[in-house]
């Protein structure tokens, strides 16, 4: 029941604030509010989980001292899967994709400067350290990222309809299925680095940062609930897919918190 109250305060409050930014002209009173939305999550995930327990939390936002190979997977993450995604589409279709126009330098300068700044703080706090631990104790770490995957790709759903994102128009269902492998992934890193929110914040920002090397989007899509037309949009979710289901394979089957100390020792 505790976690049906979390997801559903985050929903109400989150929507509110992006609505109601949305309806706000003043640039900076509206970001404020859009990101007060944001960070929405970690707020009430703390404000759930008691003084105790939220230090606990806070706590894995600075556990660093996880092997350097898992700051490289999570930094390269989504920038390999798009970069085989243009090996892909140059094999099938003998064309490579768009690529896009930023910098690779500046991708990564910008997700190593949001993940210092704890820009993901406030999804990650609360989806990976307050629930996916208790989800994971009823469902199994992998029934508990799919889930949660499906939950977190709804938690977006306003972006697609408000005007001005980087997501309004398009394809919600292709989104859907890239946000529940990518809470798939999240949740196997978080269980092999023994329950770290910094590794988890910083593959969030790459993902957030280094997608659009060959973007997905449709330009002038209008249409949040159609099917992508984009082959770059479904190979993406085909490789996503793929590395999801060797990551579920390979996480454990016992119903347990992640990041308690029995998670910490299985932890590779």
């Amino acid at each position: 029941m505790r976690l049906v109250t979390f997801f559903a305060t985050t929903f109400a409050i989150t929507w509110s604030c992006w609505y109601a930014a949305a309806s706000i002209a003043h640039p900076i009173l509206r970001g404020a509010i859009f990101l007060a939305g944001v960070f929405t999550p970690g707020l009430v995930a703390l404000a759930f989980s008691g003084r105790a327990g939220a230090l606990a939390i806070l706590a894995r936002l600075f556990r660093w001292q996880t092997g350097l190979r898992w700051y490289v997977f999570a930094l390269t993450y989504i920038f390999t899967i798009k970069l085989a995604v243009a090996l892909l589409h140059r094999v099938f279709t003998g064309a490579w994709p768009r690529f896009g126009d930023e910098s690779i330098v500046i991708m990564f300068a910008a997700t190593i400067l949001s993940t210092v700044g704890l820009g993901q703080a406030g999804e990650e706090i609360g989806w990976r350290g307050f629930a996916l631990p208790r989800m994971a104790e009823r469902l199994g770490l992998g029934g508990a990222s799919v889930l949660l995957g499906m939950i977190w790709a709804c938690w977006h759903l306003p972006l697609f309809f408000i005007a001005g994102t980087t997501t309004t128009g398009q394809s919600f269902p292709l989104y859907f299925l890239q946000v529940t492998a990518m809470s798939v992934a999240l949740a196997w890193l978080y269980e092999r680095t023994g329950g770290s929110l910094l590794l988890t914040m910083l593959m969030h920002a790459a993902a957030n940062n280094t997608k659009d090397i060959v973007p997905s989007a449709v330009p002038g899509a209008t249409d949040p609930f159609a099917l992508s037309t984009s082959p770059v949009a479904w190979m993406t979710v085909a490789l996503l897919w793929i590395c999801a289901a060797f990551f579920l394979r390979t996480m454990p089957s016992a119903r347990r918190a992640v990041g308690s100390p029995d998670a910490i020792r299985h932890a590779v």
